[in-house]
């Protein structure tokens, strides 16, 4: 059979001979494609009429490799420019060979997706839910200072975040970010940091849903639960799903469930103040300048200490970084998207800490009240508002960390799938689902997670103490992951090759990485009981990072070659809502690198 238009092009039927189609674009390899025996000749034809030569030299070429997941197929371009219909292959879920194209994520985010789902992986009402008593614990009435402290350091770490963004964009984020501007073995041991962090912070967030939806159930007398496991393995399995979808539609569930949690606190604490100011409060509080003292003796080191909790409340400011290949224009959406989630949450931050501070009083009866309680939520809403309005307040903080989950898991997901990806191409991690999600790397940290939180249960640890082990891992792993991309900032903007910012502008990413380092060193040097263990565990997980990286036959050199080829300008995007889209990643000159 010929094919018309086509000089020299021929195909014959299954077993017997080839085509050669070196002629069908002078720009294209001679190659030889068996046809399958699923493809009738009239089907090639009318696939034919409506590709150019080049889509059918790439259409018969595909017939030797195994199908792409569905993105892979979703676009490409002409010999003229031109963007050409999608083709029917159907999706799958292959793992490629090498020298096919890696599996493709949706390219279809904008800066109010990214910037949502910052705000979704940080959780901010779920966050507030708990650190502020974690705060408190340690700084007493002044609690408030150290999300002072954390909001400044975040703010510092934020600025090489959102500069290296601007040139370097990823679906690894720091795992890329690293890389470039370090190296490449720095930069995997900074990716699966980040992932651990991730995974820490998902572990906890779930045990604490447990813990504000027994008390959402206590509160309306519906039940009285004293069991976190159930509701949380429930929680996991509803994140799980949600997990699956294309990563567009968790970040409109993360955006919309926070907006709800926010104006619900946000009324709780002018509530407070409203009350205080007039005289009203419960227990005779009033408004007082007491919450930005610290107890005696209390110095920089204690802040420090404390603002471990005002960090862990930021966790995931960093997360857009993650959706490089997602994203329509990544070097303008992603720093904006972490400009507006830093910005926004801070506020939020001081709102909430304060009124928490000043609504159970700065008396020494007060600050133990707030030290101890596990729903300052509830406690607070029952006390100012009433107890539906208390209820309704750890309904939402549940789901708000139901959403933190999300965030973290898919996080995870994503960057664990790059380093993979890098480190070793056939591996079942790379796996993209029909919505551009990684479903093998999602199940199995799905699947740890629930080891982990039976494994808490069975030690008898209670749901507060076990959340608090969890996010402080989770943290230290999130510290070192910061403090390599401040690092890779630093050198990158001011250091290597022509400056790229203005000369006054390094004592920015200085100040951040001291402050993290800073952090770092008082929550792991002189820490006593379960908490000491901790810096050991995220140091032998930073080891075994390593030695994949280091000793791996081929890792090295396979990650060194992605993160100096693979990057995702601003190319001419498509329309989010028509059925193309971009391919993981391309380059300024119109080549795919991936």
């Amino acid at each position: 059979m010929e094919l018309v238009g086509f000089k020299n092009a021929t195909v014959t039927r299954p077993g017997s001979n080839h085509v050669d189609a070196a002629e069908i674009d002078p720009k294209l390899p001679p190659f030889r494609a068996e046809m399958s025996p699923m493809c009738s000749e009239l089907q090639i034809l009318r696939r034919i009429r409506r590709l150019s030569s080049f889509h059918v030299a790439l259409g018969l070429l595909a017939l030797q490799q195994p199908v792409l997941p569905m993105d892979a197929w979703a676009m490409t371009t002409s010999a003229t420019g031109k963007t050409a219909p999608a083709t029917s292959a159907p999706p799958s879920t292959t793992t490629p060979t090498p020298g096919s194209p890696k599996p493709a994520l949706r390219r279809d985010l904008k800066t109010t997706d990214a910037a949502a789902f910052s705000i979704g992986l940080i959780g901010p009402v779920g966050a507030m839910a708990l650190l502020g008593t974690g705060a408190a614990a340690l700084l007493g009435k002044g609690a408030v200072m150290a999300f002072v402290f954390a909001i400044v350091g975040v703010a510092f770490v934020a600025y090489g975040f959102v500069k290296l963004s601007s040139h370097i964009s990823n679906t690894g984020s720091v795992y890329a970010l690293v890389g470039k501007t370090i190296g490449p073995r720095t930069g995997f041991v900074a990716g699966w940091a980040l992932v651990a962090a991730y995974v820490g912070i998902a572990i906890g967030s779930t045990i604490e849903i447990g813990l504000f939806f027994n008390s959402f159930l206590s509160l309306l007398h519906i039940a009285t639960v004293h069991e976190w496991l159930w509701e949380a393995i429930i929680a996991l399995a509803v994140i799980g799903v949600m997990s699956i979808r294309e990563i567009k539609l968790i970040t409109r569930i993360l955006l919309w469930i926070e907006i709800a949690g926010v104006a619900l606190v946000a009324g709780l604490s002018v509530v407070i103040i409203v009350r205080l100011a007039i005289g009203a409060a419960p227990a005779g509080q009033t408004l007082s300048f007491q919450i930005f003292t610290l107890p005696a003796g209390t110095g920089i080191a204690g802040i420090a200490g404390a603002a471990v909790f005002g960090f862990l409340a930021f966790a995931g400011f960093e997360g857009a970084a993650a959706l490089g290949g997602e994203s329509l224009h990544p070097k303008k959406d992603i720093p904006r998207a972490i400009i507006i989630a830093v910005a926004l949450v801070g506020v939020f931050y001081m709102l909430v800490v304060a009124t928490q501070s000043l609504g159970f009083g700065v008396s020494a009866s007060g600050v133990k009240a707030f030290q101890s309680t596990s729903t300052p939520y509830g406690d607070l809403g029952t006390a100012y508002i009433g107890t539906a309005y208390a209820a309704l307040l750890n309904l939402l903080a549940s789901i708000s960390l139901l959403a933190i989950t999300v965030g973290t898991l898919a996080g995870a997901a994503r960057v664990a799938m790059a380093l993979a990806r890098d480190a070793s191409p056939k591996s079942p991690l790379i796996k993209v689902n029909k919505f551009g999600s990684p479903m093998v790397a999602l199940g199995v940290i799905a699947a740890f997670i629930l080891i982990a939180m039976v494994g808490q249960r069975l030690t008898g640890v209670d749901e507060k103490d076990a959340t608090f082990y969890w996010l402080t891992v989770g943290t230290i792993a999130l510290l070192v992951a910061y403090a390599l991309a401040t690092a890779g900032a630093l050198k990158f903007l001011f250091f290597t090759g022509a400056r790229k910012a203005p000369r006054w502008q390094v004592v920015v990413p200085i100040l951040g990485l001291l402050v993290v380092l800073y952090t770092i060193y008082t929550n792991v040097v002189g820490v006593t009981g379960v908490y000491a263990w901790f810096p050991w565990i995220i140091l032998g997980w930073l080891i075994i990072g390593f030695v994949i990286v280091q000793f791996v036959p081929g890792a090295r050199a396979r990650v060194r070659t992605s993160l100096a080829t693979e990057d995702d300008p601003d190319a001419t995007p498509t329309d989010p809502k028509s059925p193309t889209s971009h391919t993981a990643s391309s380059t300024t000159s119109g080549g795919d690198h991936s």
